[in-house]
């Protein structure tokens, strides 16, 4: 018989944690994990499922107009001349009913964990030995510790921080703001940016950087700024904010140069530190890094052999399915006796922008350091908008390694990027070549079949001087 309580204790039930407990409780062991706030993470309750949830509902007010032009007489808009309103949003009903949705998988993940057979507790759990926890005052043992607590969003110093909220505040607002200053140019901050604005906020969007989402392909960042300003929401690149300040009912923001912006909340979204703090670690010998992030070996494991991190407190990559693939490495190592590692090339990545984007693999800047490269870049309008008379473009790009013809990159600002660079993951991670793409048939009428019909790269003739080197639409 063990001498542990447990062979495995989770400290976290996000997503990460919630599938190491399930999945090493399915393989035989006995498993606890412990979560002091609620079931699912910051993925489940502040993060991807409201965010997509409230992303939706910021279409409509486009879809209602779009529908104009394909003959629907829409309250508000087109040549009726009926008078009547506008159609009209409310706030309180859509996060009533985004309550509801998160309660329902909050049960589905309690159900999954109790019908594993792992042990659900309820409690803020603290490492105080290598081989034991802490929650409310009770001791529990485990062979092998698991710290999957996740992140937390940031706010800089800055006089009248204690004025500004973040991500995880705007789930609960109780009434929509009007006017909205976001801080950030990190995909969260597009993305909160794009909702508010949708669903009629005035939004300005105050980055530091000369340029959006750092990291991604550079054409993707000037092409998605370039599409957001069209919509008319207000962005400030090159820009930050020296100070916050209450007037009356309005929130001020005083930009460095001076300029002063009210508004009703001013929300950063300026990055994300692993939630570390009050866990036991650095006590018990787990080292971190500067950012307080767990240092892992390739198995997850700690300066502590028997203690493992995984998920966004380790800051590898802060991604749902990374934190879960992680998981099952982890569980099938420990328990199944595999030598599972965690594959982190080509991790496909969706913004929920609006247009949206998607990409995978290397960007045109990262494959020419290694590659002598190929370009494949186009830019449309889609169908949908010959009849909705909107002037939003499609843009797609290829990136391919001209020895070897293999694709290295590709990358999308359109309407369902995230679902039509999903298919094309696979490819890569198939090596698809670019001759296997042009032999592709495509799939006519969608945006999605210009990924196979693109034949001429560019050239550095066709390179155009706007920023960042966007080439001149071909449509």
């Amino acid at each position: 018989m063990s001498k542990y309580d447990y062979d495995l204790f989770v400290i976290g039930a996000g997503s990460g944690g919630v599938r190491a407990a399930r999945m090493a409780a399915s393989y035989g062991a006995r498993v606890a994990v412990a979560e002091s706030r609620h079931l699912g993470g910051t993925c489940v309750n502040l993060g991807c499922i409201p965010k997509k949830l409230l992303v939706y509902a910021s279409h409509y007010a486009e879809d209602f107009e779009d529908a104009a032009g394909y003959g629907w007489t829409v309250p508000g808009h087109g040549a009726s001349g009926n008078g009547h309103a506008g159609p009209s949003f409310d706030w309180p009903t859509l996060l009533r009913n985004k309550d509801k949705e998160i309660e329902r998988l909050n049960g589905v993940y309690e159900r999954l964990l109790k019908n594993s057979g792992a042990d659900v507790r309820r409690g803020h759990a603290r490492v105080v030995d290598p081989h034991a926890v802490e929650i409310d005052g009770a001791r529990i043992t485990a062979e092998r510790i698991l710290v999957a607590t996740g992140s937390y969003p940031w706010i800089p110093d800055l006089p009248g921080r204690e004025l500004a909220v973040t991500s995880d505040d705007l789930f609960h607002f109780q009434t929509m703001p009007r006017r909205a200053v976001i801080v950030g140019g990190g995909y969260i901050a597009v993305e909160l940016a794009g909702i508010l604005h949708g669903l009629g906020a005035k939004v300005s969007l105050i980055h530091r950087g000369l340029h959006l989402l750092r990291g991604f392909d550079d054409d993707i960042r000037a092409f998605l700024a370039a599409e957001i300003q069209k919509k008319g929401l207000d962005l400030r690149l090159g820009a930050s904010v020296e100070s916050l300040a209450r007037q009356g009912d309005a929130l001020v923001a005083t930009l460095a140069d001076g300029t002063e912006l009210a508004a009703d909340c001013v929300l950063y979204a300026t990055g994300r530190l692993p939630k570390t703090k009050g866990l036991g670690l650095e006590e018990v010998g787990v080292k971190l890094d500067e950012e307080g992030a767990v240092v892992v070996d390739d198995a997850f494991q700690t300066s502590v052999p028997s203690i493992y991190a995984l998920g966004d407190v380790i800051s590898r990559v802060q991604l749902t399915p990374v934190a879960i693939a992680e998981a099952m490495a982890l569980v099938k190592t420990l328990f199944r006796g595999e030598r599972a590692r965690v594959d982190y090339a080509g991790i496909p990545t969706a913004v929920f922008s609006q247009p949206s984007v998607g990409t995978v693999g290397l960007s045109e800047a990262q494959a020419r350091e290694r590659h002598d490269v190929a370009i494949y870049l186009s830019t449309f309008r889609a169908l949908k908008h010959t009849l909705s008379g909107r002037e939003e473009k499609t843009m797609m790009k290829l990136v391919v390694d001209r020895a070897t013809d293999r694709v290295l990159g590709v990358h999308m600002v359109g309407p369902d990027a995230g679902e039509i660079v999903q298919g094309f993951a696979v490819a890569l991670k198939c090596g698809a070549t670019k001759a296997q793409f042009d032999a592709t048939i495509g799939v006519h009428p969608t945006a999605a079949e210009e990924f196979v019909t693109m034949r001429e790269p560019l050239r550095n003739a066709d390179r155009s001087p706007t920023p960042m080197g966007i080439a001149p639409s071909s449509a």
